[in-house]
């Protein structure tokens, strides 16, 4: 999918580097077609990382996205430089009479923390109500995840003995849906987190669906029956070494961390990661942006 991002993004250049499709902003408003507009609001500390990370599985379409950048106005974040928040993030107050096609809301290193003492959680729930009214499709990511199911169903998180670490198999119990069309009977996805959600809360709640589960990693995915929420608990998106960089981070740190599951041949950190989720990753991306937002959206996006 050509992605429409600002010329300067630090994200185009890798992209760029990977053989992706980047559109400049004059080839796009030269094709005669309407671009899919999503917002991604990030709540990650790594900013750059994560747009990179998202764009890269963005881009596997023939459709034009014009992407945009949110923050959280009510938060000061302390590992992303200021000049690059002022020049490709914009707040909520400057997008929310507008509509878009779709939104990612994305995971964040507040999971220990109860979603009301997160110093943002007012904001952040102002922005899900309006998704209801003002975004297509939404797909909510980890502690985002998390953060939807608690804000629009009630349903709880729940503290693990140990940090869920590493990279699981999953299986989809709706092998019919859209959104595991092309996937292996058995698929991995990278998880890390401290918390998780209980199938048998998402099973009571009229109007949910549980979509697909780990024996390892839990709940995994999760969706509205009517396709306009979706809830991930894992990082399809996650790079070869993001797992390998946070373990070696904590160890330099002399926190208490544990070598990640079926990450390292052998569990050798010396040796490097098996990539076991890049397709599967990607295929979930692409189908959540056809089938959710492109074949369903209206043309005419006020109508949302």
């Amino acid at each position: 999918m050509p992605i429409k991002i600002p010329d300067s993004l630090p994200a185009r250049a890798t992209l760029e580097g990977e053989n992706i499709f980047v559109m400049t902003e004059y080839r796009a408003i030269h094709q005669d077609m309407r671009p899919l507009n999503l917002v991604i609001l990030n709540l990650m500390p790594t900013k750059i990382v994560t747009e990179t990370q998202l764009l890269r599985k963005l881009s596997n379409s023939p459709l034009q996205v014009q992407v945009e950048l949110l923050q959280m106005a009510s938060h000061t974040s302390q590992n992303t430089d200021a000049s690059h928040l002022s020049s490709f993030y914009t707040t909520f107050d400057r997008i929310k009479d507008r509509k878009f096609d779709g939104m990612i809301i994305t995971g964040a290193p507040v999971e220990n923390y109860d979603f009301t003492d997160v110093d943002y959680w007012p904001e952040l729930c102002t922005i899900m109500d309006w998704t209801t009214t003002h975004v297509h499709s939404t797909l909510h990511v980890c502690w985002g995840a998390q953060a939807g199911l608690f804000h629009h169903y009630g349903i709880p998180k729940y503290s693990l003995d140990r940090k869920l670490f590493g990279v699981f198999p999953h299986t989809a119990l709706k092998k019919q849906s859209p959104l595991f069309r092309g996937f292996d009977d058995v698929f991995y996805v990278p998880h890390s987190r401290h918390t998780e959600n209980h199938a048998e809360d998402i099973q009571r709640v009229p109007g949910l669906e549980l979509l697909a589960v780990s024996e390892e990693a839990g709940v995994f995915a999760v969706k509205s029956e009517d396709n306009r929420r979706f809830f991930i608990t894992g990082h399809p998106e996650y790079d070869p070494d993001t797992l390998a960089r946070e373990y070696f981070r904590d160890v330099e740190r002399n926190l208490p961390i544990d070598i990640p599951k079926h990450y390292f041949p052998g569990d050798d950190p010396a040796q490097a990661p098996v990539v076991r989720w890049r397709s599967a990753g990607q295929l979930f991306y692409t189908n959540w942006l056809n089938y959710y937002v492109y074949q369903t959206t209206p043309y005419d996006i006020t109508q949302i």
